[in-house]
C-alpha cells in the first residue's frame, strides 16, 4: 500500500506553455519531514527553472528532484503544493504529466528511497470527453480472417473442419513446415483449440505442399479442393500460405462471422520486400521471452524485419565482453545508479540486458520465423547510456551543459574528434557482426542537437582541419567513417533520416528511414538513397490515436488514429521513377510511455496489423471495414 501520493494538473496560465501544480499527499500515520520528492515527466521543467513552493535540485532528461522549503512538515492526511512553470511543451493527454514518484527520507542520515502513487494529469477547469470508437464498425463481404488481405481470392464457403493436417505422403521438409505453423498458432492462441493436427483424423482436411513455380520471394497460392495445396517457391512462401489456412481456420472456430472454405483459390505476394517493425527495449526493458512472443506476433502479420532499438540514452541493452560495464552500471537506472531514473522508474533501480547467447536465440528464432532482425546501436546521439561508463568517448574539457537534446540530455553524443570514439565502436561492430547475421547495421543518427561539439577543443581542431563547418558536417565526417568500418566489416549502413544532414554517405548501399514527415522520403530518394518509410504521423505507435485528452499517449507528431495508420499510403507523391528507392515501411514502437503490458497492447494495436495489411496487401485490395471485423481476432502482445 502506498503512503504518499503524488497528484499534478495543469493549467495554460501563463503562456506559451502554462503550470503544472504538484501535490504530494501524506497518507501515512507519521509526520513527513526532512525528505525529498521526483517524479519523472514528459513535461519537463526547462532552464531557467521557475519553481514556486520549492526548489528545483535537479533535473536530468525526465527527471525532476525537489527540495522543500525549509523545514517544511506534512502531517498525515495533509499535503504540498508546488508550481512549475517554464514548460518544455503545452500538455495535450492524461499522459503527459508525473509518470513515476519517489520519496527520498533523509532523517535518518542514510537516504531511503519510497515509492510515491501517481495520479493521470489532468487539466483544471476543461470538461474531458471519453474518446469515441477507433475503428468502424466492422463489415464483412467475404468472410474469411486473412490479414494482411490477399492480392487475389476466389473461394466458396464450406464447414469448419476440426483441423488442418498434412496429406498423406508429405515429406520432411512439409512436415517441419506444417509443425512450425502449428507451433506458431500455439504460442499466439494457447487457450484457443488448435487448428492443425500431425495426424489425420475424422474431420481433418490435408494439406499438401507443392514446392516450385513461378513465384516471387514469399508469393504463394492456395488451391482448396479434397486436399488442400500450398503452393510456392521458397520456405516464405510455404510458411505465408499455411499461415493464412491457419488464420481462416481459426476465425471460423472463434467467431462464427467466418467460414473456412470448401473450394477456391487465393493468389498472393507482397507489396514491399521491408515489411517491418522497430521496438525500443532501451526506455523500458523488454526480456528475451517477450521479444520472441513480439517476432511471433510479426510471423503472423506476414511482416518480415525486425528493427531491435538496443541502445539509447536511457540504457545499453547489447552484452558487449570488451566492455562489461556498458549492461552493468550503463543498463542500470535508479535513485543512486549513475543513471538517473526515467518515465515510470520508481524507487528500486531497473535492469536489464540481452546476453549473447540470448541475442543469437533471438535471431535463431526470427531467422525460422522468416524475420531478419536489424540490431540498432544510435550513435553519435541517445549516447548517455555508453558516454556515462565509457572513458574517453567525450571531451573531458567540454562544459557540462554545453548542450542538450530533444529528450533533454546533456552532451549526449559520442564525440566524433576523438580516436577513442572509433575504437569503441571497432569493438563493439566486430562482436555485432558475429551475432547478427543480416545485412545491415542501423546506427541510428538521429537528433544530435545542434550546436553538438562546438564547445569541445578537439572537435574545433578537427573542423579547422577538414575545412568542417558546424555540427552536421561533423556529424556527416563520423558517419562517413562509421559506414567504412561497416564495410570492412561486411556490412551495410542504415540510419534515420538525419544520417543525410551535413552531406550524408555514400548514397550506395546505404538504406535510410524517413521519419520526420514524409516528404523527407521523397527527398533522400532524389539524392540516391534506398528509402523506408516509417512517418511519425502514422506508423509511430507510441502516438496517441484520438485527440482528446482522456486518451493515453505521445502528440509531438500529432494524432494517428487506427484508421489512419491503416489507410495512410506510403508511396505518397512519390515520383514513379522514385518508386524503386522506396523499399517498403515499417511501424516504430518508442517505449517511453509503455510501462505496462496493458498500455503496450492499448497503444499498438490494433495499428500494427493495420501497417503489417498496409506493407503487404495493394491499396485497391485494402477495405477499411473488413479489416475492422477481422483485426479484433488478432493476438496481443
Amino acid at each position: 500500500m502506498y503512503r504518499y501520493r503524488l497528484e499534478n494538473t495543469w493549467s495554460p496560465e501563463p503562456a506559451p506553455y502554462g503550470t503544472l501544480k504538484v501535490t504530494l499527499w501524506n497518507l501515512s500515520d507519521e509526520v513527513l519531514s526532512d525528505f525529498r520528492l521526483a517524479y519523472t515527466s514528459l513535461t519537463r521543467a526547462m532552464r531557467p527553472f521557475a519553481v514556486e513552493g520549492a526548489e528545483l535540485e535537479l533535473r536530468d532528461a525526465n527527471y525532476h528532484r525537489f527540495a522543500p522549503p525549509a523545514g517544511l512538515e506534512i502531517a498525515p492526511g495533509e499535503s504540498w503544493t508546488f508550481e512549475v512553470t517554464n514548460l518544455n511543451r503545452d500538455p495535450r493527454h492524461r499522459t503527459d504529466g508525473a509518470k513515476s514518484g519517489i520519496l527520498t527520507l533523509t532523517a535518518s542520515g542514510t537516504p531511503t528511497h519510497v515509492d510515491v502513487e501517481v495520479s493521470d494529469l489532468f487539466p483544471e477547469g476543461r470538461d474531458l470527453p471519453e474518446p469515441g470508437p477507433l475503428l468502424p464498425e466492422g463489415k464483412l463481404d467475404e468472410p474469411y480472417a486473412v490479414l494482411p488481405w490477399p492480392i487475389a481470392l476466389d473461394l466458396q464457403p464450406g464447414d469448419t473442419p476440426l483441423a488442418l493436417c498434412p496429406a498423406p505422403g508429405s515429406d520432411a521438409a512439409a512436415l517441419a513446415a506444417f509443425s512450425q505453423v502449428e507451433a506458431l498458432h500455439r504460442r499466439l492462441y494457447p487457450e484457443a483449440r488448435a487448428v492443425f493436427s500431425m495426424l489425420p483424423m475424422p474431420g481433418t482436411r490435408p494439406v499438401a505442399i507443392a514446392r516450385g513455380g513461378d513465384f516471387g520471394t514469399g508469393g504463394y497460392a492456395i488451391e482448396v479442393a479434397e486436399t488442400i495445396t500450398v503452393k510456392a517457391a521458397d520456405d516464405d512462401g510455404i510458411r505465408h500460405g499455411l499461415i493464412v489456412l491457419g488464420q481462416m481456420l481459426h476465425g471460423a472456430v472463434v467467431d462464427d462471422a467466418f467460414r473456412f472454405p470448401a473450394s477456391g483459390t487465393i493468389t498472393d505476394a507482397p507489396r514491399y520486400s521491408w515489411r517491418g517493425s522497430h521496438l525500443d527495449v532501451s526506455r523500458q526493458f523488454w526480456n528475451a521471452t517477450d521479444v520472441s512472443r513480439f517476432l511471433d506476433i510479426l510471423a503472423w502479420h506476414r511482416m518480415n524485419i525486425f528493427h531491435w532499438h538496443l541502445t539509447d540514452d536511457e540504457g545499453w541493452r547489447l552484452e558487449i565482453k570488451a566492455y562489461p560495464q556498458l549492461t552493468q552500471a550503463g543498463a542500470t537506472r535508479g535513485p543512486d545508479e549513475p543513471l538517473t531514473p526515467q518515465l515510470g522508474n520508481g524507487a528500486k533501480p531497473v535492469h536489464g540486458f540481452y546476453t549473447q547467447e540470448e541475442i543469437r536465440a533471438v535471431v535463431a528464432h526470427a531467422a525460422a520465423l522468416g524475420i531478419t532482425v536489424v540490431p540498432e546501436v544510435d550513435i553519435p546521439g541517445h549516447s548517455t547510456a555508453a558516454l556515462t561508463v565509457i572513458d574517453g568517448l567525450a571531451d573531458p574539457q567540454e562544459a557540462p551543459h554545453s548542450y542538450h537534446s530533444i529528450q533533454g540530455y546533456a552532451n549526449n553524443a559520442l564525440n566524433p574528434a576523438r580516436e577513442e570514439t572509433y575504437d569503441f565502436l571497432a569493438n563493439v561492430f566486430d562482436e555485432m557482426v558475429d551475432l547478427f547475421p543480416g545485412e545491415y547495421l542501423h546506427i541510428g543518427g538521429d537528433e544530435v542537437a545542434d550546436g553538438s561539439w562546438l564547445n569541445s577543443h578537439y572537435a574545433r581542431l578537427l573542423m579547422e582541419k577538414e575545412g568542417l563547418k558546424g555540427t552536421f558536417e561533423l556529424q556527416s565526417h563520423f558517419m562517413r567513417r562509421v559506414a567504412k568500418m561497416l564495410a570492412e566489416r561486411g556490412k551495410k549502413l542504415a540510419g534515420w533520416n538525419e544520417v543525410a544532414h551535413g552531406g550524408g554517405v555514400d548514397p550506395e548501399g546505404t538504406l535510410l528511414m524517413a521519419w520526420e514527415r514524409p516528404e523527407v522520403g521523397i527527398e533522400l530518394a532524389r539524392q540516391g538513397y534506398d528509402v523506408v518509410m516509417t512517418p511519425g504521423q502514422a506508423y509511430y505507435l507510441d502516438m496517441v490515436q484520438a485527440d482528446e485528452w482522456l486518451e493515453p499517449g505521445a502528440g509531438w507528431a500529432g494524432t494517428s488514429t487506427p484508421v489512419n495508420s491503416y489507410t495512410y499510403e506510403a508511396e505518397g507523391d512519390f515520383p514513379e521513377e522514385l518508386r524503386p528507392r522506396m523499399k517498403g515501411i515499417q511501424s516504430c514502437i518508442w517505449c517511453e510511455h509503455f510501462t505496462s503490458r496493458a498500455y503496450f497492447n492499448r497503444l499498438v494495436f490494433p495499428r500494427l496489423c493495420g501497417v503489417a495489411e498496409a506493407a503487404w496487401t495493394p491499396k485497391d485490395r485494402k477495405d477499411l471495414y473488413r479489416y475492422a471485423a477481422i483485426v479484433k481476432l488478432h493476438p496481443v502482445f
